[in-house]
């Protein structure tokens, strides 16, 4: 599986983006799918994943402001991100394997390369 997210940009505070994590391959809707991001001088964080049957999970701190979703015949995962904030700058990565355990620890076999998310105050 070959991974491709986009979608990020710069926006103010407040406002909204939708993030797509597009995957290559036929055996896309046997994978969960992790969002994670990377700030900085931090160390990368899960945003929010969803497993193969749609099963959801997010991070205290997007949590009511941030949907993840999966398209399954257009072979990608979205990450609605809305109420943004300054914290929420970081570049954002989508990480896939068939186990949804293995995606929640970061350790899915497969990484896209990141797109740049820059929340403005």
């Amino acid at each position: 599986v070959q991974l491709q997210a986009s979608g990020g940009g710069l926006v103010q505070a407040g406002g909204s983006l939708r993030l797509s994590c597009a995957a290559s391959g036929s055996t896309f809707r046997n994978n969960a799918i992790g969002w994670y991001r990377q700030a900085p001088g931090k160390q990368r964080e899960l945003v929010a994943a969803i497993s193969r049957g749609g099963t959801t999970t997010y991070a205290d701190s997007v949590k009511g402001r941030f949907t993840i979703s999966r398209d399954n015949a257009q072979n990608t995962v979205y990450l609605h991100l809305n109420s943004l904030k300054p914290e929420d700058t970081a570049v954002y990565y989508c990480n896939a394997d068939q186990l949804f355990s293995t995606v929640l620890a970061g350790l899915g076999d497969y990484w896209g390369h990141g797109t740049q998310v820059t929340v403005s105050s």
